[in-house]
C-alpha cells in the first residue's frame, strides 16, 4: 500500500474522532450549535453538530457564519502591518499623526499614544465606551469623537491592559489612511487577496447566507435566542467580524505560510508577520498568553509555542489558536452562552493533545484560606462592568456583571452576566487565581497590590479592575 493510500484511511479516523469529540462536548455543554476545524499534516478537517438557532434551526457546518467577536481584531492588526509595510504607517509614531481629531480626558495621553501601544494593548486606554454611534459611514468617526469619555487606567506603556477601544481607534487609523471606510479597507487589504468569500462585517451581507445566532441562559439554566445579533458599527474593528470555520482556517493557513497567498502573492513580508509573533510585553497570571506580541497572545504548551485569540459576541464565542513550528491551527466557534468558552477551550486541547501530542493543563488552586480570602473580597470595576469577588462558606466565588446603568443607557440587548462561580487561588507569592467552575472556568488572573501591600485591583481577561473603596475605607 503507497503513502497516499495510507493517508486516506487516516484522514477518515481523524475526521470520525473529531466528530465524535465535538458531538460529545457539545452534548455536555448543552451548547445548541458548534463547528470546530483543523489544520495538521496538510489537510482540512471539520467537524459540526447541532443548530444554527433553537428557533429557526438549519443544521450548522464549516461554511456556517459565526460572529467572532475580538477574533477580528487580527484582521485589523495584520491590515495595519500590510499599510506599515508600504510605508503608510510607522508604528513607533503617535496616534494623532493619524487622526488628529482625538481627544482624551488627559491631552498629554492624547499626544504620546503610539500605534504599537494601541496593538499590543499598553495604550492606558480603559476597555471600551457602550455608545451606538450608527450605521453609517461615520459610526467609527463619531465614536473616536466619544473618547474624551474613555477611562484612562495609566500611562501608555506602563502596563498591558486589554483594550476594545484601542482596536476601534485603529479601525479609524485604517479609514484615514486609505480613505476607506473601516469594512472596505479590510477587504481589499485582506478578503479579497485571500480569497476569503465568507466573511462580512454588514447585516445584509450576512442574511442572505446560513448564519448562526447566540443563545443565553436564563437565572433557571434556560437556553433562549439572543436577540440582538449584532455589536454597533463603531465596534467593527474590535469584534465586528461574521465568518466561518473554514474561512477562519484559511486565516490561520495564511498565518502558517510566511505572509504568502495560495496564488503566490507575497501579501505581507514574512520579516513582518513574524515580528507578530515576538512578544512585546509580558503578561502575568493570565490563561490568554504569557504576553503579547502584535495583538496574537502568545503562550508556551507543553514546551510548544501558539499564538492565539479568542473573541465573544452575545452568546457566540470563537477560539482560534495556531502552533507555528508545528504547522498546526484550531479554531472552535459555537453559539451559546456562558458554556460556549469551555466548549471552544475543550476542543482546542482536545485537538493539540489528540493531534500534537501537546497537554493543557490547569494549575491547581491551594486550600481554602480565610485570612487571604478576607484581603481579596470585594468588588472591583472598569468603565463597563464589575467584578465582585465573595466568601461564600468555605470557598472563594466571582462573579462579572455589566453595570446597572449601562445596561439601561445602550440601545441593544447586552450579553448575560456570569454568576457567581468558584475560584482558588494559586500557589507563590503572586496573588494569582484561577476559575474553577461556571463559564469562566480556567480563566486565569491575579490581584494588583499599591505599596503598602493593600489589594486594589484585579486583572482578569486581560483587563484591569480598580477595587471599589468601601465604606469605611
Amino acid at each position: 500500500m503507497n503513502a497516499d493510500s495510507n493517508a486516506k484511511p487516516q484522514a477518515e479516523n481523524s475526521r470520525t474522532e473529531l466528530a465524535e469529540f465535538v458531538e460529545q462536548a457539545a452534548t455536555k455543554f448543552g451548547i445548541p450549535g458548534a463547528t470546530v476545524g483543523v489544520w495538521a499534516d496538510g489537510r482540512e478537517t471539520y467537524a459540526s453538530h447541532g443548530v444554527t438557532s433553537l428557533d429557526n434551526p438549519l443544521p450548522v457546518d464549516e461554511h456556517t457564519l459565526f460572529q467572532l467577536g475580538s477574533v477580528t481584531k487580527t484582521f485589523t492588526a495584520v491590515a495595519l502591518i500590510r499599510l506599515v509595510a508600504d510605508g503608510r504607517i510607522e508604528l513607533d509614531a503617535p496616534v494623532r499623526r493619524y487622526v488628529p481629531e482625538l481627544v482624551l480626558a488627559d491631552e498629554k495621553t492624547a499626544d504620546t499614544i503610539t500605534v504599537m501601544n494601541l496593538l499590543n494593548h499598553t495604550s492606558g486606554l480603559g476597555w471600551n465606551i457602550i455608545v451606538d454611534t450608527g450605521d453609517g459611514d461615520d459610526a467609527l468617526a463619531a465614536f473616536v469623537a466619544k473618547t474624551a469619555e474613555l477611562e484612562l487606567i495609566g500611562e501608555p506603556g506602563a502596563r498591558a491592559s486589554y483594550s476594545q477601544a484601542a482596536y476601534n481607534l485603529l479601525g479609524r487609523i485604517l479609514e484615514n489612511v486609505t480613505g476607506q471606510t473601516y469594512e472596505k479597507a479590510i477587504s481589499s487589504l485582506l478578503f479579497e487577496p485571500l480569497g476569503l468569500s465568507n466573511s462580512f462585517f454588514g447585516t445584509a451581507d450576512v442574511m442572505t447566507r446560513r448564519f448562526a445566532v447566540g443563545h443565553n441562559a436564563d437565572e433557571d439554566g434556560n437556553i433562549a435566542v439572543a436577540k440582538e445579533w449584532r455589536i454597533t458599527r463603531g465596534n467593527n474593528p474590535g469584534g465586528g467580524l461574521a465568518s466561518s470555520a473554514a474561512d477562519v482556517l484559511a486565516w490561520a493557513r495564511f498565518q502558517l505560510a510566511d505572509g504568502g497567498t495560495e496564488n503566490a502573492e507575497q501579501l505581507l513580508p514574512a520579516e513582518l508577520l513574524h515580528r507578530m509573533r515576538e512578544q512585546t510585553v509580558e503578561l502575568r497570571g493570565s490563561n490568554l498568553g504569557d504576553g503579547f506580541g502584535i495583538c496574537w497572545f502568545l503562550r508556551e504548551v507543553d514546551g510548544v509555542r501558539t499564538i492565539g485569540h479568542g473573541g465573544s459576541a452575545n452568546g457566540q464565542f470563537a477560539e482560534l489558536l495556531i502552533v507555528p513550528e508545528r504547522n498546526f491551527a484550531v479554531v472552535a466557534v459555537s453559539n451559546s452562552g456562558p458554556s460556549g468558552i469551555p466548549f471552544n477551550q475543550s476542543a482546542v486541547r482536545w485537538a493539540l493533545e489528540h493531534y500534537l501530542g501537546v497537554v493543557d493543563k490547569d494549575p491547581e488552586p491551594l486550600p481554602y484560606d480565610e485570612a487571604r480570602a478576607r484581603e481579596v473580597a470585594g468588588a472591583y470595576e472598569n468603565d463597563v462592568m464589575t467584578l465582585t469577588v465573595a466568601i461564600d462558606g468555605a470557598a472563594l466565588t466571582i462573579a462579572v456583571t455589566i453595570k446597572p446603568e449601562i445596561r439601561e443607557a445602550a440601545d441593544f440587548e447586552m450579553p448575560a452576566d456570569y454568576e457567581p462561580a468558584a475560584m482558588g487561588l494559586l500557589p507563590g507569592a503572586d496573588d494569582e487565581f484561577i476559575v474553577t467552575a461556571g463559564g469562566l472556568q480556567g480563566q486565569r488572573g491575579f490581584f494588583t497590590r499599591d505599596a503598602s501591600g493593600a489589594v486594589v485591583g484585579i486583572d482578569l481577561g486581560g483587563r484591569l479592575f480598580n477595587r471599589v473603596p468601601t465604606a469605611s475605607a
